[in-house]
């Protein structure tokens, strides 16, 4: 495939490269080699992984979050044969301030991230600081410290370019209207004439499940997504809609407008992925097969498109494109999210940080997957005196830490629940 007339190839670093967002990255560079190349390279602990990654793709920099394992993947790849080595030797880094390297590497012209979690925060403002562009998978960044990273965004001219599908799509749509240069940077400026953003959920692994099995899901059950291929983590957030509810606090700092006018929509088909209603009434709405490839790689090539070989959407074969309301009894979190980006400040941080740390405990079992969003509410409401309203990074990372503490306290305490029943009822 011949490069882009007057297009040089584009330099990414990629961090969480052995996760599901950043394998699908490295995958679409194999796909697209006079497009893209890699220069940096951050993983957490599978070495085997990372090392088949840098013999494929030569990066300038590798970064581990563990310090600790940095002699391990120098070994293993001194070990490598003659005939396997990389073409160039990577510089090696660890810990905190070597994500924040590989996040801020000079020679890059777009990062990449999809770290998990809060974990991605301190690397996406270096990379922000640094006036590097980004594709951003970690919703979370902005969840937990919109107020600080969208006043960093203006002050460096980086670019912050939706990578998962839903603001994806609302992002796409947003570029056929007449006011796309408003909506290119992705920064909270509300778009003139954008009067609602609708953004689609499948439903998750227990969207056809009554209200009440509810009480004997497993964590298998949870993680098993019907139409995506994702981490277990962001499946049971799929499957409690928490996974929408914070991408409701997404959109919003992402594009400006207020609760009220960003909803949730059942779709069971993923075939759309989130639609605009523009002050006309117009509704636009991107369409595509469930796959994360077309939302990165429209990241990776903006604003340009690259033809691609990949599957084309066939209507006909999709046969129906169904919707429903959420219902607020069986989906609680996403209730809980809504009210968390109402209160702004420090309590979006609140929530994310009590969820990552109530899926935690569910994913090893020690809790159900009911006690999530009882947890996760029970730190929302002890939060209430101490909330923030214009926080510092600081104090982000202080609540942060806080909420995970505190849904651990609970949870060796011990869990109560109402029964979903009674809930539904």
């Amino acid at each position: 495939m011949a490069p882009l007339a007057g297009i040089r190839v584009k330099a990414i670093s990629v961090l969480g490269s052995t996760g599901s967002i950043g394998t699908q990255t490295l995958d679409i560079v194999e796909d697209f080699p006079e497009q893209f190349r890699v220069v940096a390279l951050s993983a957490g602990r599978n070495l085997s992984l990372l090392v088949e990654q840098i013999q494929r793709h030569s990066p300038e920099l590798v970064a581990l979050a563990d310090e600790a394992l940095l002699p391990e993947l120098e070994q293993r790849l001194q070990a490598l044969p003659a005939e396997h080595q990389p073409r160039c030797k990577p510089q090696l880094v660890g810990g905190p301030s070597g994500l924040n390297v590989a996040a801020s590497w000079d020679t890059a012209d777009l990062v990449v991230t999809g770290i998990v979690g809060c974990a991605g925060l301190l690397p996406t403002l270096a990379a922000i600081r640094a006036g590097k562009d980004l594709a951003l998978a970690n919703k979370e960044t902005l969840i937990a410290a919109g107020p600080v990273v969208l006043p960093e965004l203006k002050k460096s001219g980086s670019r912050l370019l939706p990578a998962d599908s839903e603001h994806s799509a609302i992002f796409q749509c947003l570029q056929g209207t007449p006011w796309a240069e408003n909506a290119r940077l992705s920064t909270g400026v509300p778009t003139p004439g954008l009067r609602r953003i609708q953004l689609t959920a499948s439903g998750g692994a227990f969207r056809d499940w009554a209200a009440a099995d509810l009480e004997n899901a497993t964590v298998a059950d949870a993680t098993s997504h019907p139409n995506w291929s994702m981490g277990r983590k962001i499946t049971v957030d799929s499957a409690s809609l928490m996974n929408k509810g914070l991408e409701v606090i997404e959109a919003h700092y992402l594009f400006g407008l207020d609760y009220d006018h960003i909803e949730i929509v059942i779709h069971p088909q993923s075939i759309i992925h989130s639609m605009i209603e523009l002050a006309d009434s117009s509704v636009l709405a991107q369409l595509g097969w469930p796959d994360m490839k077309l939302p990165i790689l429209y990241c990776m090539s903006w604003p340009s498109r690259l033809e691609t070989p990949w599957k084309r959407l066939d209507l006909t074969q999709v046969g129906q494109l169904t919707f429903r309301s959420p219902d607020p009894a069986k989906y609680p979190c996403m209730e809980l999210a809504y009210a968390a980006g109402r209160a702004g400040g420090t309590m979006p941080a609140v929530l994310n940080a009590a969820n990552e740390e109530a899926v935690a405990q569910f994913l090893e079992e020690r809790i159900h997957f009911l006690d999530i969003p009882d947890l996760i509410e029970a730190a929302c409401e002890r939060h209430k005196v101490d909330r923030i309203d214009h926080p510092q990074l600081d104090d982000v990372l202080a609540v942060d830490q806080w909420a995970r503490l505190a849904v651990r306290e609970q949870v060796a305490r011990g869990t109560q629940r109402m029964s979903m029943a009674a809930v539904a009822a």
